[in-house]
């Protein structure tokens, strides 16, 4: 008893969460922290998409074989953020943050020492299960610790590493695999976890004990998803995003297909197709300058803008029979900034409209994003994509979903009375 009094102190902060206590590391090492923390699960996620290729053979597998142990991370990396969001509300960021660093470290090393396919996608599900938790538990300590405009600010931090992380770990990837095998990959990724782990543990900051609960978390769990399934502005939120990242993963899907027939081999296509995220990272900067100034009304607002405009202009291109991949992909470059500008507003206004459970709107938010991706992917191969033109009707009428929804927000937030 005397010992733990004596220590109790000393650890609680790293056990507890609640209000913030200041953080003793500076704010820009505070954002990069958190930026990673929320970037690993992308990073684990694309990494080994090189490998894949060769999974097959070594395995004795089919290419669909194959495919399910990438479908099995996105499985419950996103389901698993629903489970995560609550708990984090209830239990504290941290906590939870560091108990899936833990999970996708174990996972990772399990991968790297799988014999057979079926082994390789199980640790895959643990690897996506450990992944979730940053996700989640890092987009809602981005509300816990930044007020207005700063929020949005990091949040275009965010938005410029997720635009960052595919290009990088792809490449990053296949030179590791030529270099040291498949199975280095992993252990990469279970060496960065433990990393982060560290970093977590010493870099972010601790928030004061809570009184203990007195219901049962999984009937917090369903309390907050159906308070923020009666927020209006959450849900038209929460479309705008899903819809954005449907139009997003549409362009992925159906790119290779256009640029094939245009005569772009699979050497080259990379080349074209990053056109988008990296303009997109530029989106994500210049909200990081610009949003204190515009306000996040305004910001929305130039990011649909820019957007329809690139989809508008590659459209007007095909109808014209430029049947060119850089007037295929030159005037996306435009959809990929107005992407950058819209998203980090739109998801702290979701994630920090009631701040208590902000948790459980990351979780929302992160699952409806990919279910609407996965959506979009899919809807790309129901039409034939002889061009351009195909393709960029389907991009157009999720921009304009999303479009109706922003509409709707900002006229309930024009409705919505001032407190003096």
């Amino acid at each position: 008893m005397v010992l733990w009094r004596t220590l109790r102190p000393a650890i609680a902060p790293v056990l507890s969460d609640g209000p913030p206590h200041l953080p003793t590391a500076p704010k820009p090492l505070l954002v990069a922290n958190l930026v990673a923390q929320i970037g690993f699960g992308l990073l684990a996620m694309t990494i080994c998409l090189p490998s894949m290729q060769e999974w097959g053979t070594l395995f004795g597998a089919d290419q669909a074989r194959v495919q399910l142990s990438f479908s099995g991370y996105l499985v419950a990396y996103g389901s698993l953020q629903l489970v995560y969001g609550p708990m984090s509300d209830r239990f504290g960021r941290k906590p939870i943050l560091m108990f899936g660093l833990l999970l996708a470290a174990l996972g990772s090393i399990l991968a790297a020492l799988a014999s057979d396919l079926d082994g390789l996608t199980a640790a895959r599900v643990l690897q996506g299960a450990g992944t979730a938790a940053g996700m989640v538990a890092g987009r809602a300590m981005v509300q816990d610790l930044f007020p207005g405009s700063q929020r949005t600010r990091v949040m275009a931090y965010v938005g410029m590493a997720m635009g960052l992380c595919p290009p990088v770990a792809t490449l990053v990837g296949g030179q590791i695999h030529v270099r040291l095998g498949w199975q280095a990959n992993f252990i990469a990724m279970a060496a960065l976890a433990a990393l982060l782990l560290v970093w977590a543990w010493i870099g972010l900051p601790a928030r004061a004990e809570r009184p203990a609960p007195r219901t049962h978390w999984l009937g917090d769990m369903f309390a907050a998803y159906g308070r923020l399934a009666g927020e209006p502005a959450f849900l038209m939120n929460v479309t705008i995003l899903s819809m954005t990242v449907g139009t997003f993963y549409a362009f992925l899907s159906g790119a290779p297909v256009v640029l094939r027939s245009y005569g772009v081999g699979p050497a080259d296509i990379g080349w074209y197709i990053m056109a988008v995220p990296l303009s997109f990272i530029v989106g994500n900067f210049l909200t990081s300058r610009l949003s204190h100034r515009f306000g996040d009304r305004r910001m929305m607002q130039l990011g649909q803008t820019s957007t329809v405009a690139g989809i508008g202009l590659m459209l007007a291109l095909g109808v014209a029979g430029m049947k060119t991949p850089l007037a295929f992909c030159l005037p996306l470059m435009l959809l990929g900034i107005g992407h950058g500008l819209l998203m980090p507003a739109c998801l702290a206004g979701a994630v920090g409209l009631i701040p208590s459970l902000a948790g459980a709107a990351a979780a929302v938010a992160g699952v409806a994003q990919q279910l609407m991706g996965a959506l979009g992917g899919y809807a790309v191969g129901l039409v034939p994509h002889d061009g351009s033109v195909n393709l960029g009707l389907l991009m157009m009428g999720l921009t304009l979903a999303a479009i109706l929804a922003q509409t709707i927000l900002h006229r309930q937030i024009s409705a919505t009375p001032r407190t003096p």
